[in-house]
């Protein structure tokens, strides 16, 4: 059995690869390049690729279909990236990651706290030597009400840190979990809210959920907070509540449009995104390059669960790491 993974970092996947083919048993091969049509024939041999968030097409999937590789699995939670119904017409079983929902989790309450104690803000005066007070002034987390939209595994894990810090909290998901939170519907949760952090899927369904009409049912001042996928916000509509002073400020580990930007190095390039630079320039806006996940536990987690699926696939079994 063989596994080419793509666009792999040497710096620290490539050891959990290398560890897991000696203790499952499969040959790898690799680069550090994200597949295109034009470097498919790398997968030559393979029975399964290996691949990170970048849109693969019914062409590329196509292309592989050729070559003989009958799985492929995404080194990540979200899977959107994929042309699904292609995979299942060409036969192509698909899988995603699974990994330890800590690391989020702590990402996510660091956002937060962040957010509300103004820190872009004091590290851009701070660099410029003002150490003034006035305008910095922050709030303590335990004083907020939180609302948390989606309490899958991270959604859950968010939810139990913040009681450590005695928020209010409360969440809505169409699949409650009995005994973890106060449940109350989206409308409700973002008018009772002082920050919303955000843990849903990034499924067609839940594109734009949080739109202009939802950011407008938002308390004056709020923060809103997305470790999640970056299509679950409509950038123009959080934007233009930003400008207008409604939202008191957000801290976005992912944005829409962040293809082909994460995770390069773009230091020299004119990049064709708007919308972030007008989040970055904003001094109460967060944006990171969605790194939330990015810990030695997790980074271990969606390499293993990627290859224990393509092993799988290949001997014909089934495995909880496949999309459905």
């Amino acid at each position: 059995m063989k596994v080419f993974a793509y666009s792999l970092r040497p710096y620290d996947e490539l050891g959990y690869l290398d560890a897991l083919s000696h203790e499952l048993g499969f040959e790898y091969g690799w680069t550090e390049d994200y597949p295109t049509t034009a470097n498919a024939g790398l997968a030559a041999g393979a029975d399964g690729v290996c691949v990170i968030t970048s849109p693969l097409t019914r062409e590329l999937l196509g292309a592989w279909r050729d070559l003989g590789v009958r799985g492929i699995a995404t080194r990540s939670i979200g899977y959107d990236h994929i042309d699904l119904a292609a995979a299942r017409e060409l036969g192509m079983r698909v899988a995603h990651a699974s990994y330890p929902p800590d690391g989020v989790a702590d990402y996510t309450v660091m956002l937060m706290l962040m957010a509300l104690r103004k820190v872009k803000l004091i590290q851009r005066h701070a660099a410029a030597q003002d150490f003034t007070l006035e305008g910095k002034i922050g709030r303590a987390l335990g004083s907020c009400t939180v609302g948390v939209v989606g309490t899958g595994a991270i959604g859950a894990c968010v939810v139990r840190r913040l009681r450590g810090f005695g928020c209010r909290v409360l969440a809505y998901d169409p699949a409650p979990r009995a005994g973890l939170a106060t449940y109350v519907s989206l409308p409700e949760l973002l008018a009772e809210s002082d920050v919303v952090t955000l843990h849903a899927p990034g499924l067609p369904e839940n594109r734009h959920m949080i739109g202009a009409a939802e950011l407008a049912r938002m308390r004056e001042g709020a923060v809103l907070v997305n470790a999640a996928r970056g299509s679950l916000v409509d950038t123009a509509a959080l934007l233009d509540a930003l400008e207008s002073g409604h939202l008191g400020g957000a801290a976005l580990d992912t944005i829409e449009h962040e293809s082909n930007l994460y995770y390069l190095d773009r230091g020299l390039d004119v990049l064709p995104n708007r919308d972030r630079a007008a989040l970055m320039a904003l001094p109460n806006v967060i944006v990171t390059p969605h790194m939330a996940f990015y810990t030695a536990e997790d980074v271990e987690g969606m390499v293993r669960s990627n290859v224990e699926a393509l092993v799988a696939f290949a001997s014909g079994e089934g495995t909880p790491h496949e999309v459905r």
